[in-house]
């Protein structure tokens, strides 16, 4: 039988019942939480078996269903070297447009205990710049008037509906996407939601509802086609859903779950690795402002100077001498660190793991949704320096690199597919003004992204920034910030 006949299968170990049902089945979910339950698992027990939803679109689990929903993990070192892993503590994927109402008879089984998310910024359907539900997008206006919803708030609500209304406790929504006080994103969502609804339906959630916030870090770039093919060569299998990963990971978890379950109120995440904490906050800002917020920056300035991935980004001097101005000069002095945490031990192991030429983190992939990412990733960093009275030109540079990449052409007049929910809104915005000014005017006055106040305190300096970039190019205007 050739390698491409053979395909990956379950083995025939004992298969936990299903514990968590998870929205948002995506490569980064599936090569970090999935990774820390099933250890859980292994060391400690548990019918912590996982029921992944699928809120868009069905290919995640037509891949994963010709194999019985077991994939490879591959992580990827930094000398070239590849570790695989099967994976096998996902038990079934649904997919919510063809049938919401298996979704929700899942959500609102007692079997399930905890309900955890990856749908990204967007898929809280939140006003970034107030973290407030947004009751005009048009899923939470179907899910207002629908009791089969569209909207993660929208399914955790009705399921939680449902379960009040069986008697059943509520399940704890373990919320895994990289949102500052993310646990209180989705709590004021949920309650936002149900409080429209009905508000007794609120009251039962406020009360017995769990929300713990999370920090979660684990570099996972897009699976490629050729990267099944080399696994296949390797392994001796096809699998149709590998994710690629780097060695490192850390999940953060608020130590605050469903108290009706007693012990059996989660997975025994500890012995898995992660840490439990009380607060999760000085955590958050540590990884939300020095690695996801220079992610960012280094992806909208790297793709405009030319740079596919963020390896090769670092790898031009310019941009390793910007990225480790930016930790040291206007990142850690923005904020208090976790306790015993040293913040310079912590960039450097930033900058060796952006160096890893294995981890094709693409900054065309890093750069989506930047409008709902800038927010929580750049402008709270901003906000807190100018409230000090600390000048940064770098991250100045960022917004400005942000505006130039929305305006749809780089540096060299091709177009860019720009990914992110107010694209066509941002590209009108910059082709109707005629100079600099007016374009970052312009696209200051966007209230989803920016406050009126920093709006105010951004004109200046972020259209200085866009000037030196038009003229001059992302990889000078880099090198002239010191």
């Amino acid at each position: 039988m050739r390698v491409d006949e053979q395909r990956l299968g379950r083995s025939d170990a004992a298969r936990p019942g299903p514990g968590i049902v998870h929205l948002g089945l995506g490569a980064f979910f599936r090569a970090f939480g999935a990774i820390y339950i099933e250890d859980a698992v292994r060391m400690s027990g548990g019918d912590w078996g996982i029921i992944g939803v699928s809120l868009q679109s069905p290919s995640t689990r037509d891949r994963l269903a010709v194999q019985d929903f077991v994939y490879t993990t591959v992580t990827q070192d930094a000398d070239g070297g590849e570790t695989f892993r099967k994976v096998e503590i996902v038990e079934d994927v649904l997919v919510a447009p063809e049938d919401p109402e298996a979704v929700l008879a899942w959500m609102s089984n007692p079997a399930i205990r905890i309900v955890t998310l990856t749908v990204t910024e967007k898929g809280y359907c939140h006003d970034p710049a107030t973290g407030r539900l947004n009751l005009e997008h048009p899923d939470i206006v179907h899910d207002l008037d629908n009791p089969l919803p569209r909207s993660a708030p929208g399914f955790l609500v009705r399921a939680l509906q449902r379960r009040r209304d069986a008697g059943h406790p509520p399940f704890t929504v373990l919320t895994c996407d990289n949102l500052p006080e993310n646990g209180r994103l989705v709590r004021r969502a949920v309650l936002d939601l149900a409080g429209r609804l009905d508000p007794s339906l609120a009251g039962w959630i406020a009360a017995e509802g769990r929300f713990p916030a999370t920090m979660v870090d684990r570099i996972t770039p897009a699976t490629k086609p050729e990267d099944i093919e080399r696994l296949a060569q390797k392994v001796g299998y096809r699998d149709e859903a590998p994710v690629m990963c780097e060695p490192f990971r850390q999940w953060v978890v608020e130590d605050d779950f469903v108290e009706a379950y007693g012990a059996d109120a989660r997975p025994d995440l500890a012995a898995a690795g992660a840490e439990m904490v009380e607060d999760v906050t000085p955590y958050e800002n540590m990884k939300l402002r020095m690695l996801n917020g220079t992610h960012s920056a280094l992806a909208y300035l790297g793709y405009l100077a030319g740079h596919e991935t963020i390896a090769e980004t670092v790898a031009d001097p310019v941009f390793a001498a910007f990225v480790k101005r930016l930790w040291r000069q206007e990142i850690m002095p923005s904020f208090a660190p976790p306790e015993g945490v040293d913040l310079e031990a912590y960039a450097d192991a930033l900058f060796k793991r952006y160096s890893n030429p294995a981890i094709r983190h693409r900054t065309w992939q890093i750069a989506m949704d930047g409008s709902q990412k800038l927010p929580q990733r750049i402008l709270g960093t901003i906000s807190d320096n100018l409230d000090a009275g600390r000048a940064c030109p770098g991250l100045m540079l960022a917004v400005a690199g942000w505006m130039r990449y929305v305006g749809g052409i780089d540096e060299k007049g091709q177009p860019i597919e720009v990914k992110d929910p107010l694209a066509a809104q941002l590209r009108a915005l910059s082709d109707e003004a005629e100079t600099a000014d007016l374009k970052v005017a312009a696209l200051l006055g966007v209230r989803d992204v920016f406050s009126a106040r920093l709006a105010t305190e951004l004109a200046q300096p972020v259209s200085r920034a866009y000037e030196i970039l038009s003229v001059h190019g992302a990889r000078k205007a880099v090198g002239e910030i010191k």
